[in-house]
């Protein structure tokens, strides 16, 4: 064992650490020592969305020491910033095994340093924490989640007094607060539980009520009330609120799938409980087809994702992909408002850099500003507030399954986003129509735009560097072709440049620095090269684009498109 890790592990079985933590040690250095390897090689990076890991004993792993240490760090930062005003945080936590554990550890530690805390007294969607932040008037809050990921994963979102994630220069100045952090005996664990506030129905009620006055067409809902639902929580918090908001929008005929009902952290009947999924739909969509249902839905376990399925042009159940979703919900909220002469000339869109760039042509047609930021909903939020007041934020999304109507919280929010799906639903059969052929009607009036993805995972200590390395060519050396266009652009959001490869011209992007690479090429095609910030994995996004003459084009454009995302992929080795 190296001896950075050996003293790492001497450190834990000495120091003020529970025995059973101690006696786990012991029993991996016996019976997995490689595991102790990856368990103590770094520290779980406090990033700029705060921790995010698998579960287990060790520096890099998600336990109370790492949260314990995390939370006195955020703590240390809220109490430089806002010196001897009351602080308030609100912590909310999702259904995965331990987030209650962490949740009530992130709560002790920031009621031991003074801080005011509002947690809430079980699950709850990481949605409804970002609204809460806002209607109790916080400084900060904490959702324990990992989202999407695994069972054996846990995470630690944090706040600040917006509602939305931390961006600059909080994420920063947070970061170095938690890195200062450099022993458990610095972490205030207990002794200010009289500042802690158990919080629930009433913020529900708010929250549900902000939720229904997103509702553009209530009288489209009352007419089609009887709308087939089936929806999924896929064992996650979506089950706390998604009924009973579906039942306030007027719908009345919803069917949970019952298997996945029960909020459990095991997730027994998927891999992976991402609605992104279609293995974590499948039980759902087996439902819609038995019930001849209208539109299915599927949230993560924190409920900020949803995932939809409806029947295509063909009748054939299909699941509709995160770009396809954010279209469609754009163009309704752009066109739903211009018809109940409710629009305003300063209406706005917001949509990330990786997220299809048909919403930018659909509000650009019906003359909506839409500007595109980095990936993440924190920054759909840092730019509603730098134009409050001079903009009217109406909707936003990206293309992994993000939505967020409205401006009343600042994260993605499945809850509204599933009432505000079934709405769009219930419009278009109202007009005798499918959401799918909504969609083909979009493509035809505005241009047809696929999308593709590839997740490249690259794991353990070596991982990191192979994608580093991979990004490192891609800057030195960038493609001259690629699939036979030429690559005219590259840009480079690391170094802040869009570079014109054939004038050989730079100019500066105006966003904040962040390690994506965009190859934009001469036939209208996009490439963009992501690492992960919380995984040790690379995503590349494919976007390609014609003219699609017709509804009856679709299947046969639609080939012609899957060819050239192929083509792409084949030329740039992907797989």
């Amino acid at each position: 064992m190296e001896t950075a890790i050996q003293s790492k592990v001497d450190t834990w079985l000495s120091g003020n650490y529970d025995q059973d933590v101690k006696n786990e040690i012991e029993r991996l250095l016996k019976e997995n020592p490689d595991e102790i390897t990856e368990s103590f090689y770094r520290n779980l990076e406090f990033g700029t969305g705060g921790l995010r890991g698998i579960m287990g004993v060790g520096t890099n792993r998600m336990n109370k020491y790492t949260v314990g240490m995390a939370t006195q760090g955020f703590a240390n930062y809220l109490k430089k910033t806002y010196g001897n005003q009351e602080i308030k945080v609100a912590i909310a936590h999702d259904s995965r095994n331990n987030s209650r554990f962490f949740a009530e550890t992130t709560a002790n530690v920031f009621a031991a340093n003074g801080i005011k805390v509002y947690l809430f007294e079980a699950l709850r969607p990481t949605p409804e924490l970002s609204f809460t932040i806002r209607h109790l008037k916080c400084q900060g809050g904490v959702v324990c989640t990992a989202s999407h990921n695994p069972k054996e994963y846990n995470g630690y979102k944090a706040y600040w007094n917006d509602g939305g994630q931390l961006v600059p220069p909080h994420d920063k100045n947070v970061i170095l607060e938690v890195d200062a952090i450099t022993s458990v005996s610095e972490v205030k664990w207990s002794g200010g539980e009289a500042n802690i506030t158990i919080i629930g129905k009433d913020i529900d009620d708010a929250y549900i009520s902000m939720v229904k006055s997103l509702s553009v067409n209530p009288d489209v809902i009352a007419k089609q009330h009887d709308l087939k639902i089936v929806y999924t929580p896929i064992h996650g918090t979506g089950i706390t609120l998604v009924p009973e908001v579906l039942k306030q929008f007027g719908f009345t005929n919803v069917t949970i799938v019952d298997e996945q009902s029960k909020p459990d952290g095991n997730f027994p009947t998927v891999v992976y409980p991402n609605p992104e999924e279609s293995e974590a739909m499948s039980i759902g969509l087996k439902k819609a087809k038995e019930l001849d249902a209208d539109i299915l839905l599927g949230t993560d376990p924190d409920a900020d994702r949803v995932g939809i399925g409806v029947k295509n042009h063909k009748g054939e159940w299909v699941l509709v992909n995160g770009n396809q979703t954010a279209v469609l919900a754009c163009a309704y909220m752009i066109e739903a408002r211009k018809a109940k002469g409710i629009a305003q000339p300063n209406d706005m869109v917001i949509k990330t850099i990786v997220t299809t760039e048909l919403i930018d042509e659909v509000a650009r047609q019906n003359n909506v500003a839409c500007y595109n930021v980095l990936t993440g909903f924190k920054w759909i939020a840092e730019l509603i507030k730098e134009k409050e007041g001079k903009e009217n934020y109406v909707i936003g999304g990206e293309e992994s399954y993000g939505l967020m109507v409205g401006d009343k919280l600042r994260d993605k929010d499945a809850i509204s986003a599933v009432a505000f799906l079934c709405e769009m639903a219930a419009y278009e059969k109202n007009n005798g129509k499918t959401l799918y052929e909504k969609l083909l009607e979009l493509y035809v009036q505005y241009g047809f735009y696929l999308e593709g993805l590839i997740s490249i995972t690259k794991k353990g200590m070596r991982g990191q560097e192979e994608i580093a390395e991979m990004m490192q060519g891609y800057r030195d050396n960038p493609p001259t072709t690629i699939n036979g266009s030429k690559v005219v652009k590259l840009l480079d959001y690391e170094l802040k440049t869009a570079r014109d490869l054939s004038a050989g011209t730079s100019t500066a992007i105006d966003l904040p620095k962040s390690n994506v690479l965009q190859f934009i090429l001469e036939d209208g095609s996009k490439i963009s090269a992501r690492p992960s910030g919380t995984e040790p994995k690379i995503k590349f996004y494919f976007s390609v684009n014609t003219k699609l003459e017709s509804k009856e084009a679709f299947d046969d454009t639609l080939a012609f498109l899957q060819n050239r995302i192929k083509g792409i992929i084949e030329d740039m080795k992907l797989k």
